[in-house]
């Protein structure tokens, strides 16, 4: 019994972690000063932008780490490159040193990489330690990654909020912090022991808590953060922050109590009515024979073969005959998948075209929102909103997050409301467009605020789902190496998405303005009109990429899940 006590321990770990670890959100309030100091233009800044995210390339390598090192080395090997990666930078932005371009390039890439390892432990943990609600525990802690850049805006503003290096310095402490502070219940991590339904449905309640707690500390943030005009109070709101980080760790406490409960009383609560159904106490057979650092190279392992084999409904292959068939019915039916689970391979993935619709969603939507973020220091610039940077970071994380918590609803609804993940990230891609074009179309206060609280709501929600979707739809077991094949798509977009921004950016000569260290700044719509244009269009390709996706994979999701009603029925 004491080892579910310990298992939530390092669930609150993991969100501690997930919470401090999302430093490349927090680059647009730093980005004006780094620009200005390496005396570089927006190409070149987009360039070091570009670098953060491409540490999600090399991201494979914390999983090869894993292979041959403890779970606490990765630890520690990520908060190193962390604190190398943004102390050199910090170094470099307060004139302590002076360094190359490309040097800094390569600091920004030792950054991002960092991340990349900090998120593969919390997976690998949750994997291990919640076997049969692996889904909600991954959703919990990575809706907390997007919440980091609230955190430290808050942490900035109660500590010196006329300094935006500072963040840097706190992008290189505070992860190697938290690190040491996690290593306790991460060390004693406690042996895999299979759960009886009854005690699935309890986590589940727990999970539940969990995710109210969750989205009290979003709201807090969101609330609360625009109001911390002078250090006294914004040093109060930090504290109340961390007050709300460290609730979860009540949840031992409850779990040793119930446990007392339930062997001193001798009564067992059934949660039969529940209204909600996370696993099925079937589905939990597919994870008995897991042990922890085994849950890493097997992956996220959603679907089980053997749940596989009991979806397949033979179906009688396409009649040739149908030569007149329309272009579109082609579009849906050739080469539509059929089952989930279905383990894909690298080269069967390539020719898969529901993958090519998903990475077109993936890179016409979240990643756009990504991008947007990276900008957002320059685009409040140039619209004059610079002292409403540090909120507009705030709010972009804020509803993030939000964003990442929604994308455990369709977990919590399976019993009453059935929809495909795919249409769900159909649903979730709908705000990028309408936000894009509203950002284009006015260049006030509020639309520039309203616009940065729907796209960051649109791109947390895919960035959280996006792993469930991967999985399901192309083999639990494949799921590492597939979706890091699928998020190849953030650098090349950030790359490609980041340099035409720039190039758009530098190219209004008539507005733009030397500053006295000769950085080149763009003041007025202009700078950002064209550019919000042409992401508005790409994000409606992505949008009718995403319903494609649905339509295509719909009868799929239906098949497994009239296949879970039966099999409930039969037991």
């Amino acid at each position: 019994m004491a080892g579910q006590s310990r298992k939530w321990m390092i669930l609150v770990a993991t969100i501690w972690i997930q919470a401090f670890t999302g430093t490349n959100f927090d680059f647009s309030a730093y980005s004006s000063d780094l620009k200005s100091v390496l005396k570089i233009s927006q190409v070149q800044l987009n360039y070091l932008a570009v670098a953060s995210d491409l540490g999600k390339v090399f991201g494979w390598s914390s999983g090869l780490a894993l292979m041959y090192f403890p779970l606490w080395t990765v630890l520690f090997a990520a908060a190193s490159m962390g604190f190398v990666g943004y102390g050199v930078q910090w170094l470099v932005i307060t004139n302590f040193i002076s360094l190359p371009y490309i040097m800094v390039f390569l600091c920004c890439l030792l950054a991002g990489l960092s991340i990349c390892w900090f998120n593969t432990v919390c997976f690998v943990l949750c994997i291990s330690n919640f076997p049969a609600n692996r889904a909600l525990a991954l959703s919990l802690t990575v809706s907390f990654n997007g919440v980091s850049a609230a955190l430290y805006t808050l942490a900035y503003n109660a500590i010196n909020p006329t300094s935006p290096e500072l963040y840097l310095l706190l992008n290189a402490l505070i992860p190697l912090v938290v690190s040491f502070t996690a290593i306790i219940p991460i060390l004693r991590q406690p042996p895999f022991e299979p759960l009886p339904p009854d005690g699935v449905r309890r986590d589940s309640l727990m999970f539940l808590l969990l995710n109210i707690l969750a989205a009290l500390n979003g709201v807090y943030l969101l609330l609360f953060e625009s109001n911390s005009s002078d250090i006294t109070s914004a040093r109060l709101l930090f504290g109340g922050a961390i007050i709300l980080l460290v609730l979860p760790l009540c949840i031992p406490g409850l779990v040793i109590a119930r446990n007392w409960y339930h062997l001193t009383i001798h009564t067992s609560f059934r949660l039969e009515g529940s209204g909600f159904i996370l696993v099925h106490p079937d589905e939990l057979e597919l994870h008995k024979g897991m042990v922890a650092h085994e849950a890493n190279r097997e992956s996220y392992q959603l679907l089980n073969d053997d749940v596989v084999q009991n979806l397949v409904i033979k179906t009688t292959a396409p009649e040739e005959g149908d030569t007149d068939e329309s272009c579109c019915k082609k579009l849906i039916t050739r080469g539509q998948l059929e089952i989930l689970g279905t383990e894909h391979s690298l080269s069967q993935l390539l020719r898969r075209a529901d993958f090519w619709f998903y990475y077109i969603a993936y890179f016409c939507g979240g990643t756009i929102g990504l991008v947007y973020s990276n900008n957002l220091g320059q685009i409040a610039q140039s619209l004059g909103q610079s002292s409403k940077t540090t909120t507009l970071v705030t709010l972009y994380s804020s509803f993030s997050f939000f964003g990442r918590l929604l994308s455990a609803t369709p977990d919590y609804i399976r019993a009453k409301v059935y929809f495909a993940r795919t249409g769900w990230l159909a649903i979730a891609l709908l705000p990028t467009p309408i936000a894009l074009f509203l950002l284009a179309s006015s260049g006030a206060a509020s639309a520039l605020q309203a616009g940065t609280a729907l796209i960051g709501l649109s791109s947390g929600f895919i960035f959280a789902a996006a792993v469930s979707i991967t999985s399901e739809l192309f083999g639990p077991n494949s799921v590492g190496v597939n979706h890091n094949i699928l998020i190849t798509n953030i650098p090349i977009g950030s790359l490609i998405y980041g340099f035409l921004a720039a190039l758009v950016y530098d190219s209004h000569g008539s507005t733009v303005i030397k500053s006295m260290k000769d950085s080149v700044v763009c003041m007025g719509r202009g700078c950002y009109y064209l550019t919000f244009v042409w992401w508005g269009c790409l994000s409606v390709l992505g949008l009718a990429s995403s319903l494609v996706l649905f339509i295509r994979t719909r009868r799929a999701y239906q098949r497994f899940e009239q296949a879970r009603i039966n099999s409930n029925i039969d037991s």
